[in-house]
């Protein structure tokens, strides 16, 4: 790693100069080291075009969102990425603020591990035709809105019929994404760097349809009804696209995976512990 590209969170004043810092820390040490400011997404339906990155890792500095938004500007790049939390600590961005220094100097002397996390290329299909695809890192969400009906959902793998669902939505979430709205929506948490797909209806009307875990290589297709209304395909939460009746969503694992840096002394299981405050005690 000689050249290193620095994107800190957008309208964050603390993240800006933390970023400057880092870059003159990193220029002292001989790196090549350049930091901006986080790429706003043009519009909650329309994705911006990946910008240029010239690096050999990016450092993220935000929280979850921040690193998800900046895993959807890398596109195809194999470019290796590290977050460092400015909140509390997160699933993604797991190096906290004070932490931040120490971490990175042993990353940067070759103390870390690049985990490959799975992600998912999700596309639209509408009478015959692609109209719309993205890659997502965390999930896929097909909801409807706040006061549509319920929405209806033929659903197959590997153009094998599934089930139908009868839901608020429907949920295809990576490992990496187990702990974001699946886990909400009651789906199970899967260990990040396991190769799967995690189906979760939303609010199903039958109780009886639950999450369902799928290989890696599964081809998913969601197709609406003629009679669907107001449904959103949602993807990390961030960018979407208004679905319209007949409309298919196909959902296979992108072949671009994520590399995502891990300092040694970052431990998965404490992080769940930490966020989910497993074996804490309730005040009564």
């Amino acid at each position: 790693m000689e050249r290193i590209l620095i994107i800190h969170k957008k309208g964050r004043p603390d993240a800006a100069r933390l970023a400057e810092d880092l870059a003159a820390w990193l220029s002292r040490k001989g790196f090549s080291a350049t930091a901006r400011e986080n790429l706003p997404d043009t519009g909650t339906f329309s994705p911006p075009s990946p910008p240029p990155m010239d690096a050999d890792a990016v450092v993220v500095l935000g929280g979850d969102g921040t690193l998800l938004s900046v895993a959807r500007q890398m596109g195809d790049r194999n470019i290796p990425i590290v977050g460092v939390n400015l909140g509390g600590l997160g699933f993604l961005t797991e190096i906290s603020r004070e932490r931040c220094f120490r971490d990175l100097d042993h990353v940067l002397s070759g103390a870390h591990e690049i985990e490959e996390r799975m992600r998912l290329r999700v596309s639209v299909q509408r009478q015959g035709h692609e109209v719309f695809v993205q890659t997502v890192l965390n999930d896929a969400v097909i909801n409807k809105g706040a006061l549509a009906r319920i929405v209806d959902l033929d659903t197959h793998i590997d153009e094998r019929y599934l089930t139908h669902y009868r839901a608020d939505g429907l949920i295809a979430a990576t490992p990496t994404g187990s702990t974001a709205y699946n886990l909400s929506a009651g789906g199970p948490i899967v260990y990040p760097t396991a190769q799967a797909v995690i189906l979760t209806p939303i609010c199903p009307f039958t109780l009886s349809n639950r999450p369902i875990i799928l290989p890696a290589s599964s081809v998913i297709q969601v197709r609406l009804d003629d009679k669907a209304q107001d449904v959103t395909l949602t993807c990390d939460g961030q960018v979407g696209h208004r679905l319209a009746p007949n409309d298919a969503i196909v959902i296979a694992k992108s072949p671009h995976s994520l590399k995502l840096i891990k300092a040694a002394s970052m431990d998965y299981f404490n992080i769940l512990r930490t966020k989910l405050k497993w074996g804490q005690s309730c005040a009564g």
